[in-house]
């Protein structure tokens, strides 16, 4: 009669590991993608593909306001980032905490507005850090929550050199 081999000697348990592993790393890159297709959206101004990046509960808040459920995001978007404005959002540092179905992730942005006509009183770039809540949905991963976060702000004027 031989003797059972343990689950390691059998590749069993590595496997498993492994597999693991495979979905937590496509994961973490389906919700880093997320955030990146976030800040095109916004550049763009493409108010159809930021629908497709929220749940449908979902809630912002950010220095251009709060807002509650996607078409209320959506909005609040829209009328804060014109793509006449020459916006654009630079992410990086994407952290990616998951938990089975839900996550949270934190990265920096680096956001400049090269507006045609400067407005006094609104920031030209600003440094700020980027804190969500993702859900993972029968469409796969979505944003379930945005909440921007001021860390500096700069007013000097930046020439737009395209146009809208």
């Amino acid at each position: 009669m031989s003797t059972p081999r343990p689950a390691a000697a059998t590749g069993a348990a590595p496997l498993d590991e492994l597999a693991r592993s495979l979905r937590a790393l496509v994961d973490r890159d389906e919700i880093t993608r997320l955030v990146f297709r976030l800040g095109y959206a916004l550049d763009a101004g493409d108010a159809e593909q930021l629908r497709d990046l929220f749940v449908e509960d979902a809630t912002a808040r950010t220095p251009g306001g709060t807002a509650e459920g996607v078409e209320a995001v959506v909005a609040q978007a829209a009328r804060n980032h014109r793509p006449e404005d020459g916006i654009q959002h630079h992410v990086s540092n994407v952290l990616v905490d998951l938990d089975a179905d839900q996550a949270t992730v934190r990265s920096n942005l680096l956001v400049t507005f090269a507006r045609r006509e400067p407005v006094a009183d609104k920031p030209v770039t600003l440094g700020e850090v980027y804190r969500f809540e993702a859900r993972r949905t029968v469409d796969g991963w979505r944003l379930a929550s945005v909440v921007v976060e001021p860390v500096w702000a700069s007013r000097s004027p930046v020439t737009l050199l395209r146009a809208g």
